[in-house]
This record gives C-alpha cells, sequence and structure tokens, in this order.
C-alpha cells in the first residue's frame, strides 16, 4: 500500500490521514522518500478531532530484518568491515522504527493542538534523512537493510504507550531516544577510530537533529502535564514504573539532554 498524495487537490489532503497511510507502507525506502516530500508540501490541512482506524498492518515493514531479542542481535566488531556494517545497519534499523513512531504519534492522537501534528511532521522527515543517509552508507559497503536482524524495542514502547498521549511523550521522545543522546558520542568515536569518517559524519548529523526531536518530545510533555494539572518529574517516574521504561545507565550526555530541555533538576534524578 502507498498513498498517493501528488495527485490530490490541496483541499483533499489531510495530514493525520496521510500520516497513517505513509505509516502502512512497507517499503522502506519508499517511506523515507515519501515521508521527505510530504513534509515539503503546503497546504496540507489538520483535522485534529477525526478518528482514524487503521485499515493495514501498523507499523508496516519489510519482510527483513528479522526481529530477534536484543541478547540475539550481532556483535559489532569495528575492526572488520561486517562489523562496522553491522551497527551501521542497528542505526538504520533504529531511524526506520523512529519514522514509523513520529508517524504514528501523528495519527494516533486526537484533539492536540496543530503544532503538534506539524512538529512530529518534522521529525519524521529529519527521521527519514537519517535513514536514508545510513542505508546509502551502508550500500557503499555492500550491503544494504534487512542484511542483518534488528530487535524491536522501540516500537514495542510505542505499542505500549498506544493509549495515552502523555505516557507517549514521557516514554518514547524523552527516554528511549534520549538514550540515543546519551550513546551517540562513543558511537562515533568508534567509527571515527576505525577510519570510518563518512560515517561519524552522519552521526553528528543524527545528533543535531536528535536534540530537536527529544526537544519536541519534552514540550509537547510539559504542555501536557500543565494541562492536566501534573507535576512532570513525579508523574515522569510514575509512567515509568506503570508502563516498564528500561531504566536509565550512565554516561550521560548532559550537555545534549540540557539542549533538548531536560531541567538540571531532571538531570539530577538520573543519579549524575
Amino acid at each position: 500500500m502507498q498513498p498517493n498524495f501528488r495527485n490530490l487537490p490541496l483541499a483533499q489532503m489531510e495530514l493525520r490521514q496521510l500520516a497513517l497511510g505513509w505509516l502502512c507502507v512497507v517499503h522502506a525506502g519508499n517511506k523515507a522518500q515519501g515521508v521527505r516530500q510530504l513534509y515539503l508540501q503546503r497546504g496540507i490541512k489538520v483535522e485534529i478531532a477525526i478518528e482514524l482506524v487503521p485499515m493495514h498492518r501498523i507499523p508496516g515493514r519489510p519482510v527483513k530484518p528479522e526481529l530477534v531479542s536484543p541478547l540475539n542481535v550481532p556483535k559489532r566488531n569495528m575492526r572488520t568491515s561486517e562489523g562496522r556494517a553491522v551497527l551501521i545497519h542497528a542505526l538504520a534499523h533504529i531511524e526506520f522504527n523512529a519514522i514509523n513512531l513520529a508517524l504514528d504519534a501523528i495519527w494516533r492522537f486526537k484533539d492536540m493542538p496543530a503544532s503538534y501534528y506539524t512538529d512530529w511532521l518534522e521529525v519524521a522527515a529529519e527521521e527519514a534523512y537519517h535513514f536514508t543517509l545510513l542505508n546509502e552508507h551502508l550500500a557503499t559497503m555492500g550491503y544494504q537493510y534487512g542484511d542483518f536482524t534488528g530487535h524491536d524495542s522501540l516500537w514495542e514502547m510505542v505499542d505500549r504507550t498506544k493509549d495515552d498521549v502523555l505516557a507517549r511523550m514521557a516514554l518514547v521522545p524523552r527516554t528511549m531516544e534520549a538514550r540515543g543522546l546519551d550513546a551517540s558520542p562513543a558511537l562515533r568515536s568508534k567509527l571515527a577510530q576505525a577510519g570510518d569518517e563518512k560515517a561519524a559524519a552522519v552521526l553528528d548529523i543524527i545528533l543535531r537533529d536528535e536534540i530537536g526531536h527529544v526537544a519536541i518530545g519534552n514540550y509537547w510533555f510539559n504542555w501536557l502535564c500543565k494541562q492536566r494539572g501534573l507535576e512532570p518529574i513525579i508523574v515522569y517516574e510514575q509512567l515509568a514504573i506503570q508502563y516498564s521504561a528500561p531504566k536509565l545507565r550512565g554516561p550521560f550526555n548532559l550537555e545534549a539532554r540540557l539542549a533538548a530541555g531536560f531541567t538540571k533538576a531532571e538531570l539530577e534524578r538520573l543519579g549524575t
């Protein structure tokens, strides 16, 4: 299934429906390209109140990579070309899932301000760009997305938080994606030391953009807390327990987390 928005009159284009359509697309490259094109469209209306129902399996994704337990994902030996390819593939898999999670945030949760939906469309487009960069680099190494296994931890949290936008904002961008801010410097260093400066440069782009994505999650989490009369630090800790979020362990990228909108009080609770 692949939605064709190019031939639709602007008056018939609705962002949340289109996001759901692209979420259902199976082919990873087509999804990435389509989402980037969708972001460039102008005149797309947003219907915040409509109730949408998926007509296809979500998320749409290719048969490969095979999804396995995180414990069974191949080890990454930076001394070999294949080992570096395994790492690039793992990062591409994360970015592909991140496209899906951003699209899901758009279609699933109604009655949010219009800027919420356009924020997440920007996230989806940037995640699609990241996936494309990584997949193109993987091709120069003789591999393609799907050649190695992957795990589904990110989407599992997306699915667990499908009934509450507050839980979604708390535990996907502010928890799962924020872990990427912490991991990025060490991964970049390993790739650079192995002589893969191209991959290191791609990680620089990803870290820059992911700070903005986590910041969007922080903004809407705090906005929702204010709307519901909740104290952010307390409710976050409650949600982390309720939804079995992974326990955060250092080292933490404090500079990036501060830039992404975490408060000093929140960072102190990390045990730094």
